[in-house]
């Protein structure tokens, strides 16, 4: 008897009492079978469905068939189930398990699902985006239409207390609880070498397993990639007699996801080599030995950058703790931890919920598609971020789905109503409008986007792998036409699997837009259809480094590159799928080219042309365009005729600030009133502040009105414009209360140096002197000049403020010096009689 059979009549009860129950119970208990026939026979179910969720395809197409075989029954009699593109249901189904994209798409067409009587969240610690969605909405219409809706659900490691309540309402949900029945699972850690690739250590340990212990091998690895790596090693490395490799992933036909589900033929042995797909409700017979690389593929979602990458990342305790159970399913077991004993205690307890980490584009296209504008209508156990819920509803306005008031669209309902991301469903919606031509390309480019590479690229210098989506849309294209394909094309391998998975996929899509088989795609719209589903990264290329970079600007402002040789580095323009990583420029891992037609016709409607007016620092001058622009790409470009003056004049402010009051061209007459404003200034502050900080400051007052029609500083004459910041009457008080020049006994007029404003300088040979009695003032006789007394040859032999002292007393040193030096001047006994001279005295 399996585990959870003990514990169905308490969950009947609770449902029959309050509606909801949590069900708790660990990984091959039996919950994921037994539960949903245990409820067909409830009263309350009266004659109504039980509709089961499964987040995983795999898993509800497993858990069908093993509830029909325990009937004796098909698949799709009284149990059926509904995933993307395969739906087994009958008239006579009264079990539908379905993949969460569907219970949303059910609640959207009949929000009261009047004829299902309970749902059952399964694996419900996954806490996939869906499911919190499909529980938010399934409570609102227990709320608002159908109080008779029961709700369980059923989780292997979730604290059920939060659930619990967030169910219940006022009064918490029961909690059962099932202990479950795992044999005893014995943990060796065998750490890997840090210094060495993932997938040969993976192998060795592999090795080591099959070895020292009997049963069939389930190996838990991040993806597919490294499924394909390992089963490589170990097949060309030998297996034993009788042992082989059956890898399992989302991606595989579904023949080869039986065959790894499937107990081993008597007489054999697989290892089945896993994403994180076999870590819960899937049983896999057979399974005694786990080799857990500790590692998994989570979405990551940038709400700055828009974008989501599957990064790799640590399991979660909880997580490691399901793998290990897989061991203990059937017998005693063992489970080969490849980390250290240490490093078990710093993993998180849980993992993070999707919902807190990925793009919400879709949850927003199915929040509006069920009429919910605001998420706090609806109970969450934990609510989307409003940060990427308002960039999820802005890329739906872009993709038409939702109006400006955040409604939903007749386009947008049609966008919900297919089963994949908005970004793909409006892609094939608009590319149908076209024509065959193009309908056909988007379905190819569809399936190209929600699978795998098919290109394989050797690494090494010089052969990244290139991006061109189009090199990708030609090989499915000739694998239509010649059901086959070469091991090599366009300088990388062709992981052929990969290309008929996608090549069925676009098929699909095909029938379900009704475009004619006949059609044949074509590469050359590939660029211009990617603009459809990627809007916001349509990208311009600006200056590079080099030829081994190609750089890019997104609409958005963000910068991306393309690295390596590449098909596409010349492309002026690129649309881009696919872009991640960090620093100034993200890295684009899939893009096509697109021309500025295309672009200009997509995206008529929000393209604009305006006038730029800007400061050109490396010119020193204003720059006065008309551009048409895309977001932050400038399409065209052209002179401006007739700018506006004042956008002309804040610019040129703008580039004065940045330069600094030195980069205007100061003439000798503009520096010489700037001096002696300043010198009055600091005598007396009703003067103007001529100080950088205060001109810069009040630019606009006194530069701006006298620089009309001037873009560039080298036509800027500063003069006029200190000058006006004088009225009349103050230039004329200027001139005598800060002369320019000062008139000395000789007749000569000697400029006054102002450089230092509280200490004026007047240079002047001494002969030129005699007779002048007192030191000459300034400022209306307050501020006494510094007098340089110079010799014959200009040469400083005195300076004073004190005249009328120096005549006393130094002047006769001095004059005995300048006598020996220069005897044919005139150097009288008493300068203060003596006549002033220029030159020597005949």
């Amino acid at each position: 008897m399996l585990p959870i059979v003990p514990v169905l009549p308490a969950l009947l009860a609770a449902l029959e009492e309050s509606g909801v129950a949590v069900l708790q119970a660990p990984p091959g208990a039996g919950k994921t079978t037994r539960v949903p026939l245990a409820l067909l026979d409830a009263p309350w179910l009266a004659g109504r469905k039980v509709l089961m969720l499964e987040p995983r395809r795999i898993a509800a197409r497993a858990a069908a068939r093993f509830m029909a075989g325990t009937l004796g029954e098909r698949v799709g009699d009284t149990v059926g189930y509904r995933i993307r593109r395969d739906t087994r249901v009958g008239p006579r189904t009264r079990i539908e398990i379905v993949t969460e994209g569907v219970l949303t798409r059910m609640l959207q067409h009949d929000p009261a699902l009047e004829d299902v009587g309970v749902v059952i969240f399964d694996e419900f610690h996954e806490r996939s985006l869906n499911a919190d969605l499909g529980l938010a909405l399934a409570l609102q219409s227990r709320a608002l239409l159908r109080d008779d809706l029961r709700l369980v659900v059923m989780s292997a490691t979730l604290d059920g207390g939060p659930v619990a309540s967030l169910i219940g309402g006022e009064r918490a949900a029961p909690v059962i609880t099932s202990e479950g029945r795992a044999h005893p699972v014995e943990t060796v850690y065998a750490p890997r070498q840090r210094d060495q690739w993932l997938e040969p250590e993976v192998a060795r340990v592999v090795r080591r397993a099959i070895t020292e212990h009997e049963g069939d091998v389930l190996v838990f690895l991040p993806g597919a990639a490294e499924i394909a790596r390992v089963g490589r090693i170990l097949t060309d490395a030998g297996l034993p007699p009788g042992t082989y490799v059956a890898p399992l992933h989302g991606t595989l036909e579904q023949q080869a996801q039986d065959l790894a589900i499937a107990p081993s033929v008597p007489g054999e042995r697989k290892i089945v080599l896993a994403t994180t797909i076999a870590q819960t409700s899937l049983t896999i017979e057979g399974v005694r030995v786990v080799v857990d690389c500790g590692l998994a593929r989570a979405p990551r979602f940038s709400p700055r950058s828009g974008m989501t990458r599957l990064e790799t990342v640590r399991i979660s305790a909880a997580g490691a703790e399901q793998r290990r159970g897989r061991a203990g399913r059937v017998a005693p077991g063992v489970c080969y931890r490849m980390w250290d004993p240490h490093e078990q205690q710093g993993l998180v307890p849980f993992d993070r919920p999707e919902i807190l980490e990925a793009d919400l584009a879709p949850l927003a296209l199915e929040l509006a598609a069920a009429g919910v504008t605001d998420p706090a209508e609806l109970r969450w156990l934990d609510a989307p971020p409003a940060p990427a819920l308002a960039q999820a509803r802005e890329l739906l306005r872009e993709l038409e789905a939702l109006d400006d008031a955040g409604r939903i669209t007749a386009h947008g309902r049609a966008m919900a109503a297919l089963p994949t991301h908005p970004r793909i469903a409006h892609l094939l919606l608009r590319a149908k409008e076209q024509g065959a031509t193009a309908a056909a390309t988007a379905c190819d480019l569809a399936a190209l986007l929600e699978q795998r590479d098919l290109l394989r690229f050797g690494g090494g210098e010089g052969n990244a792998a290139d991006v061109d989506i189009r090199l990708r849309l030609e090989v499915l294209r000739d694998l239509a036409a010649r059901a086959t394909l070469p091991p090599q094309l366009h300088g990388a391998t062709v992981d052929v699997a990969a290309a008929r998975l996608a090549l069925t996929e676009s098929r699909e899509w095909r029938r379900a837009l009704g475009i004619p088989p006949q059609a044949v795609s074509d590469a050359a719209h590939g660029g211009a259809l990617l603009m459809l589903a990627y809007p916001e990264r349509v990208a311009q290329r600006r200056a590079t480094a080099g030829r081994a970079t190609a750089r890019y600007l997104l609409r958005s402002g963000a910068g991306v590159a393309i690295s390596g040789a590449q098909s596409l580095g010349d492309a002026e323009y690129l649309a881009v799928a696919d872009v991640g990583g960090t620093g100034a420029d993200a890295r684009i891992f899939a893009a096509a080219p697109v021309t500025l037609a295309e672009i200009e016709s997509a995206f008529a409607e929000q393209i604009v042309e305006d006038a730029h007016i800007g400061w050109d620092p490396d010119a020193r001058a204003v720059r006065a365009r008309r551009r048409t622009r895309l977001g932050a790409l400038v399409l065209r470009e052209g002179g401006l005729h007739d700018p506006d003056p004042a956008a002309v004049g804040a610019a040129l402010v703008s580039g004065i600030r940045a330069l600094g009051l030195e980069a205007l061209p100061w003439s000798d007459a503009a520096r010489s009133l700037r001096a002696r404003l300043a010198f009055a200034h600091a005598t007396d502050p009703v003067w103007p502040d001529v100080s950088d900080d205060a001109l810069l400051a009040t630019l606009e007052d006194w530069l701006l009105p006298h620089a009309t029609g001037v873009t560039t500083l080298a036509r800027m004459d500063v003069l006029p414009a200190l000058e006006g910041m004088l009225s009349w009457s103050q230039r004329q008080q200027l001139e005598r209360y800060a002369p320019t020049h000062w008139e000395v006994p000789s007749g000569s007029r000697i400029r006054i140096d102002y450089a230092d404003p509280t200490a004026p300088v007047l240079a002047v040979r001494l002969q030129e002197v005699f007779g002048l009695h007192d030191t000459p003032r300034i400022a209306g006789g307050r501020v006494p000049l510094t007098v340089h007394l110079l010799s014959p040859a200009h040469r400083p032999v005195q300076v004073t403020q004190d005249l009328a002292g120096f005549w006393r007393g130094s002047y006769f040193d001095v004059k005995k010096e300048l006598k020996g030096r220069y005897p044919k001047h005139y150097w009288p006994d008493d300068p203060l009689v003596a006549e002033a001279r220029r030159g020597v005295k005949r």
